[in-house]
C-alpha cells in the first residue's frame, strides 16, 4: 500500500489556526516542508510560545530532537505527542513517529522501551500495511529486543586518559584513480587484531559474514537491510569487545551480510570493507578530533556539556551526517563521508541549477561505482578547482565529480557527498555530537592540494521550494529511510 494515500494531511491543522499564531505555524510548516531542521530550530526557539498551535509546538520538539541529535528533547515530546495528539496524527504519521520515537529510545539504551512501543502499534495498523512496512516493523522490534539483553557501547579508556585513535590513510582501488581510505590502528575485535575501516558515512557498523565468524561475533536473532547501490540483507550481532586505540567498546552492534557487489573488478578491493565502524559509534564517542597531520583520531574522556551553539549538522533520512556547507558558493547540506575514497561528487540538483559553468568548465565523462548490493555506471562531469567552505574554514577541492542522475533515493537530503580526500584538505576536524556541529582547522599547507590553487568565479541559481506544500510527508520521508541504513561505498572503479 502506498504510504502517502493514508498518512493524514497536516496542512489541514494549520489552514484552521487563527488569530497570532499563523505567521508562526506558516514558518514552522515551511520549515518541516523543506526538512530544514536548522531553521526550524531557530524559529521554535524565537517564537512566543502562546504563538504555536499546540500540535505543532509537540510536533516541532519532536522534529528538532530526531534530527538535531537531541534525544531529551524528543523523548518527552513523542511523549506527550502520542498522549494528547494521536488522533491529529493519522494513520501514517503515527506509524512514521513511531519508529523516531522507538530510534531515539534505542539511541539512549533504552531497547526494551523500543521494541515495546512499536509492539504495540503493529497489531492495531498491521492490516492497513504493505509487507515492506510490516517487514520493517517487526524487524526493527526484534533488533531492539535482541539488544535489550545487552548494554550496547560500553566505554572506558585505558588509564583513564584522553581517548587517541591513530589512523593511517591506505590507498584503494584503481592506482590511477588514487583513491584513499581511514583504516584504524592499534584495534581489535575480541581480543585478535582487526584492520577497522572509519567511515562517517555508514549509518551503522558493518562487517562481513566471514569476519563475524572469524572474530566470534554473538549472532542476534534479528534481520538486518543495509542500502548501497542496492538492498543487502543480513542479520544483526554483537562483538562483546571492539578496543580501538586506547578506547575499548563492549557490547557493540553490527549488522553483518554479504559486503559483495557482484562485480568481479569491484570485488578485488572489498577487503577495504571487511570491518566498517559507522557513525552510530561516533555518536556514543560524543566528541572526536580527526587530525590529518598526526594520523590521530582523539577523543575526550568527560563528554562535552551542551552549549547554546547553534547546530551545524543534522540527520538525514537515512541517518547520514548531514553538515551545512558551500561550494562556490552555493550553500547546500553535505553527507560528511569518509567512506568515500574519492574528493566526493555533487548530485544532479547541482548541475540543473549550474549546467552552463559545470558544461564550459569541464568534460563529459563516465563513473562506475560499486557498494552492496550492486554497482552503478553514470555520466558525469569532473569539475576543477571547486571552494569548499566547512565548518568554519575553506579549502579547494582539485577536483568534484558533478553527477547528471540521482542514483540512490537519500541522495534528495543532499547535494554533495563529500569524500575523504576532501576532508583531508583540513588539518583537524572536531565532531562535537552533543551541540551537533562540526568544525574545520584549515591546512596552512596540505600534502593533497596547494592553498593557492586558483578559484574560478561562480553565480549561484537558488530555486526555492513553494510555501505550501503539504507536511504530511515530513515524518513519513524520514521513515521510509530508516527503513534502510546506510552502506559504506567502494571506491570509484
Amino acid at each position: 500500500m502506498d504510504m502517502r494515500k493514508i498518512i493524514f494531511s497536516v496542512m489541514t491543522l494549520i489552514f484552521s489556526l487563527t488569530g497570532s499564531a499563523q505567521s508562526y505555524d506558516e514558518r514552522i510548516a515551511d520549515a518541516m516542508n523543506r526538512s530544514d531542521w536548522f531553521a526550524l530550530d531557530s524559529i521554535y526557539n524565537e517564537a512566543p510560545k502562546d504563538s504555536i498551535s499546540p500540535f505543532l509546538d509537540v510536533f516541532s520538539r519532536c522534529m528538532i530532537g530526531n534530527r538535531l541529535n537531541r534525544p531529551d528533547m524528543s523523548i518527552p515530546a513523542f511523549d506527550t505527542l502520542f498522549g494528547n495528539h494521536a488522533e491529529e496524527l493519522g494513520l501514517g504519521n503515527l506509524i512514521n513517529c513511531s519508529m523516531m520515537y522507538s530510534m531515539d529510545l534505542s539511541r539512549i539504551g533504552e531497547n526494551r522501551q523500543a521494541a515495546d512501543l512499536l509492539a504495540s502499534i503493529l497489531p492495531s495498523v498491521q492490516e492497513y500495511l504493505d509487507s515492506a512496512w510490516t517487514t520493517a516493523i517487526r524487524n526493527s522490534i526484534d533488533k531492539y529486543t535482541a539488544l535489550s539483553k545487552f548494554r550496547p557501547y560500553g566505554i572506558s579508556f585505558e588509564n583513564d586518559a584522553e581517548g587517541k585513535i591513530p589512523f593511517k590513510i591506505v590507498p584503494v582501488g584503481p592506482k590511477e584513480k588514487e583513491s584513499v581510505l581511514m583504516h584504524l590502528e592499534n584495534s581489535s575485535i575480541n581480543g585478535a587484531a582487526a584492520d577497522i575501516t572509519f567511515d562517517t558515512g555508514a549509518g551503522v557498523n558493518v562487517m562481513s559474514t566471514s569476519s563475524a565468524q572469524e572474530y566470534g561475533l554473538i549472532p542476534l536473532d534479528a534481520s538486518s537491510v543495509v542500502a548501497g547501490h542496492g538492498v543487502q540483507s543480513g542479520y544483526h550481532a554483537i562483538a562483546k569487545e571492539v578496543k580501538i586505540g586506547n578506547i575499548t567498546l563492549t557490547d557493540v552492534p553490527f549488522s553483518v551480510m554479504d559486503i559483495t557487489s557482484g562485480n568481479d573488478e569491484a570485488d578485488k578491493y572489498v577487503s577495504s570493507f571487511m570491518i566498517v565502524i559507522g557513525s552510530e559509534t561516533m555518536l556514543q564517542l560524543k566528541e572526536l578530533t580527526l587530525d590529518f597531520i598526526s594520523r590521530e583520531i582523539t577523543v575526550p574522556r568527560q563528554a562535552p556539556a551542551r552549549s547554546l551553539t547553534p547546530p551545524n549538522m543534522c540527520f538525514s533520512s537515512g541517518m547520514n551526517l548531514l553538515a551545512k556547507g558551500a561550494i562556490h558558493d552555493n550553500p547546500m547540506l553535505m553527507n560528511i563521508d569518509s567512506g568515500d575514497a574519492s574528493y566526493g561528487s555533487l548530485n544532479k540538483k547541482f548541475f540543473d541549477n549550474n549546467k552552463e559553468y559545470i558544461t564550459s568548465h569541464a568534460s563529459l565523462d563516465t563513473v562506475r561505482s560499486a557498494g552492496i548490493g550492486g554497482i552503478h555506471i553514470s555520466q558525469c562531469y569532473n569539475v576543477p578547482d571547486m571552494a569548499l567552505q566547512l565548518g568554519g574554514s575553506r579549502a579547494v577541492i582539485p577536483e568534484i565529480t558533478v553527477g547528471l542522475e540521482d542514483t540512490l533515493p537519500t541522495t534528495l537530503d543532499y547535494e554533495c557527498n563529500l569524500g575523504l580526500k576532501s576532508l583531508m584538505l583540513f588539518a583537524r576536524i572536531r565532531f562535537n555530537m552533543v551541540d551537533f556541529t562540526i568544525t574545520t582547522y584549515p591546512a596552512h599547507v596540505s600534502e593533497l592540494v596547494s592553498p593557492q590553487r586558483k578559484i574560478q568565479g561562480f553565480k549561484f541559481t537558488d530555486n526555492k521550494a513553494t510555501l505550501l506544500q503539504s507536511v504530511e510527508t515530513v515524518a513519513m520521508s524520514i521513515a521510509n529511510g530508516l527503513l534502510n541504513a546506510n552502506a559504506p561505498t567502494a571506491p570509484d572503479l
